[in-house]
């Protein structure tokens, strides 16, 4: 694959970390909100949030970028909603608390992300 054919994982990985954002955000909603008491709803919420807002960085990456940086964007801040908001989607249903040291590591994933995604904006379009 070219540097700047498009790649299949792309657009897959936007799909599907928008879908998980939904289902998560109904589970949360409809599931979760008489089982989990406020702090565990926060984190929830929280969770989501930086999910969604993510896979909108994606499909921005996707459609804006080119090459190696759609890529790359896409991949980092997909571990950062892996990592990120699944650490928290973790803790609120109850993970042990040392499973909060994972977090930080999926936010210097979203902080790359965006980095990447501000580079690759930066090159001409194809």
């Amino acid at each position: 694959m070219s540097a700047t054919s498009p790649c299949r994982f792309t657009p897959l990985a936007v799909a599907l970390a928008g879908a998980s954002a939904v289902v998560c955000g109904a589970f949360g909603a409809h599931a979760l909100s008489t089982r989990l008491d406020p702090q565990q709803m926060a984190i929830w919420h929280t969770a989501v949030s930086y999910h969604f807002w993510h896979v909108l960085a994606m499909a921005l990456a996707a459609i804006g970028c080119r090459g190696r940086a759609r890529r790359r964007a896409v991949q980092l801040l997909l571990a950062g909603i892996v990592l990120f908001s699944g650490s928290l989607y973790a803790l609120a249903l109850g993970a042990p608390h040392w499973t909060g040291i994972i977090t930080p590591f999926g936010g210097l994933a979203f902080i790359a992300g965006w980095l990447v995604l501000g580079l690759g904006l930066r090159q001409p379009p194809d």
